[in-house]
């Protein structure tokens, strides 16, 4: 069965992210291949895609390289996201489903318990969720791959801390899919404005050492946790 490259690009992303290969690291595409069970051309096929999202460079005498982003390269990413967050808002005050709906109203509903109980490590997939849905809710492709890249490049650079009032930021989510369930498109732009930038605040550079294009030390490899050709892919 051949495995399609968008799940082997799936696969090494989460593993770039994760701090599975170092920033700076080689990925040859022999390696790569083997450890993922694939042949080398979803591995060829999936690497230009992570160059074109800016996780991968290609170097000469190297070849295809973990990127290695510079402070001002992850601030800009904080900056797009404040930018694009607050659009794909109003877009989905004007063409969410009802479905839409459902699931942000579900969310809020459980952010908010979980919040109360002072469960964390829930709320930070809970508000993963949240706003994957809301950009879903956009109906605009373009821009619901923006932001999940953006998603991914932020995890990638940055530990998110817990906001001081975590019912407070529920809050503030909740009355934004209340302004996107009105259709009231500049109200939801508005909210989302004001959310992404107080959230920008609980960011933290996971390589706050960073002065430039080149990194130091970094933490140990971590494990892997799937192969592309198990059902542990995650699309």
């Amino acid at each position: 069965m051949r495995i399609p490259a968008h799940s082997v690009c799936t696969a090494i992303r989460d593993d770039i992210v994760s701090g599975v290969y170092e920033r700076g690291s080689r990925l040859t595409e022999e390696l790569l291949a083997r450890r993922y069970g694939v042949s080398r051309v979803p591995v060829r096929e999936a690497l230009r895609t992570l160059e074109s999202e800016g996780f991968v460079v290609t170097r000469r005498h190297a070849g295809a390289c973990v990127a290695e982003p510079t402070v001002q390269e992850a601030a800009d990413l904080l900056e797009v996201r404040m930018l694009l967050e607050p659009l794909g808002a109003a877009r989905a005050a004007q063409r969410r489903t009802e479905a839409h709906l459902k699931v942000l109203r579900g969310l809020v509903r459980l952010g908010q318990e979980r919040a109360r109980r002072g469960e964390g490590e829930d709320l930070r997939s809970l508000g993963g969720w949240f706003h994957e849905t809301l950009a879903q809710a956009s109906g605009s492709p373009g821009l619901i791959a923006l932001l999940t890249q953006l998603r991914h490049k932020i995890a990638w650079m940055y530990a998110v801390e817990q906001p001081a009032r975590p019912v407070d930021s529920w809050a503030e989510r909740g009355a934004i899919v209340d302004a996107v369930a009105r259709g009231d498109a500049e109200r939801a732009r508005a909210l989302t404005a004001q959310h992404a930038e107080r959230s920008t605040a609980e960011h933290r550079l996971r390589r706050p050492d960073l002065p430039g294009r080149r990194t130091g030390p970094v933490p140990p490899v971590r494990t892997s946790q799937h192969g592309v050709n198990t059902a542990s892919v995650r699309h």
